[in-house]
């Protein structure tokens, strides 16, 4: 997060978290495992380190060791490249100079990839912040814009502590001048 007088930026984490680097390379693991395992059962010949799998049928254990090689594999490369496209990454800035602003995220792949809401800071009218408790736990804050829906302002995925959600809310309200809803 960076601020000065005039612009107040926020960048937002996408797909690059540790956790989606973390189950990446466990999927990518597995599914070659996998894969290996059922190759060797149809090979008749030990491809893996850490056990012997040539011994197996092949049908039908080689068969199902293959499909959920294949399935963990497919799995990898889709994590993989979400990272790559850091998909759901971007900023949120507000800037005085230009009266401006902008929420800018990174999309999945084709003509809608970024995905950019701009409007003048006179059309926001607050800082909303929505706290819901419970199994499914919801921390986020928006941008209540004249006129339109209210736009999201935090990451998908694992909620923010309410701390911190109370002093991003606290300090985006204080710059651009509007109050903060819901806490």
């Amino acid at each position: 997060m960076t601020s000065d007088r005039l612009i107040f930026r926020q960048d937002v984490l996408g797909s690059r978290r540790f956790s989606n680097y973390w189950w990446a390379a466990v999927s990518t693991i597995g599914g070659i495992g996998f894969l290996l395992a059922g190759i060797s059962s149809y090979l008749h010949t030990n491809l893996l380190i850490v056990s012997d799998t040539s011994s197996l049928q092949f049908i039908p254990q080689g068969v199902a060791l293959l499909f959920y090689g294949i399935a963990g594999s497919l799995l990898a490369v889709y994590q993989w490249f979400m990272i790559v496209l850091n998909v759901g990454g971007g900023y949120n800035e507000f800037n005085k100079q230009t009266n401006k602003a902008t929420i800018f995220r990174w999309g999945f792949p084709g003509k809608n990839r970024r995905v950019e809401f701009s409007c003048p800071l006179e059309d926001v009218q607050a800082v909303k912040a929505e706290i819901q408790e419970g199994l499914n736990t919801k921390r986020k804050l928006y941008l209540r814009v004249k006129q339109k829906r209210d736009v999201p302002l935090t990451r998908v995925g694992q909620p923010i502590s309410l701390s911190q959600l109370e002093n991003e809310g606290a300090k985006l309200a204080s710059f651009l001048g509007v109050p903060l809803e819901g806490l």
